[in-house]
């Protein structure tokens, strides 16, 4: 069966365009707000979906993601809940949805019986921020998950060696840092995007994504010359944030520019 992820990505190399990945919390700042959420940014032209589950240890995420993460289990959201939201999207949308989490929720939700379950929600990836694959393969339990394609993170610092380790066992498509820190945090993407991205290739034909620090159209732009995909998070969380009574309304509003940059 095909995965949503890599037919998206084989129809934007037939039409020579760039991928635009959108960023958000499942359940900000509730249920019924955050559907509707994805919705408009499947709507406005994303071609990708990342959906992060709430977790109260989020140590990758800056505090706009953090906030975010708070809000949403506030309102109630859990990992299960989180499913039932891919769901609801799945009844009237086909954008291919990657989740974006950490291993203790999903460990303890049954690491074999979430991927089943994500699966049958309509998930089609799952980017695991700290579990590495060579950790994986040495656990039965963690080597299980099947269905979901596996997302690998790259960051500029990653020894090159590691880079080939990484490249080579990605699926779906790579999230490459445009810098280093957690998300959110302040400044520019780097201006070495383009010999990252090249690094990266060298050892795979998975397409590479780029995220970290991308808020303006400019950036975005830039960012879409030299890569596969342009990420965009905690910017477009933000909004959610600040107008939580028309967060779905706003986020296309901010979204909209960005697209159209990416897509040149």
């Amino acid at each position: 069966m095909s995965n949503r992820i890599d037919t998206t990505f084989a129809r934007l190399r037939e039409s020579n365009q760039t991928a635009f990945v959108a960023y958000v919390a499942a359940g900000d700042p509730d249920f019924d707000a955050s559907l509707e959420t994805i919705k408009s940014l499947a709507d406005a032209g994303a071609d990708i979906i990342e959906l992060g589950l709430p977790f109260s240890d989020p140590l990758a995420d800056g505090i706009v993601n953090q906030m975010a993460a708070d809000r949403a289990l506030k309102s109630g959201m859990t990992t299960a809940r989180s499913l039932d939201l891919i769901r609801r999207f799945r009844e009237t949308h086909e954008t291919p949805i990657v989740l974006f989490t950490y291993l203790n929720p999903i460990f303890t939700y049954g690491f074999e019986k979430f991927h089943t379950d994500a699966v049958a929600a309509g998930a089609d990836g799952i980017l695991l921020l700290d579990l590495p694959p060579d950790e994986a393969a040495l656990n039965a339990d963690l080597a299980s998950g099947a269905g979901l394609k596996h997302i690998r993170l790259i960051a500029p610092t990653t020894p090159a060696d590691r880079v080939k380790i990484l490249a080579e066992s990605a699926e779906g498509f790579i999230y490459a840092l445009s810098r280093t820190g957690v998300t959110g945090s302040h400044g520019a993407p780097s201006a070495n995007i383009a010999a990252l991205v090249s690094s990266i290739k060298a050892h795979t034909d998975v397409p590479v994504c780029v995220g970290f620090g991308i808020t303006t159209p400019e950036q975005a732009a830039m960012v879409a010359q030299a890569a596969d995909g342009v990420i965009v998070g905690s910017a477009i969380v933000k909004q959610v944030e600040l107008h939580p009574t028309r967060a779905a309304e706003a986020v296309r509003e901010f979204t909209a520019p960005l697209i159209a940059a990416t897509k040149g």
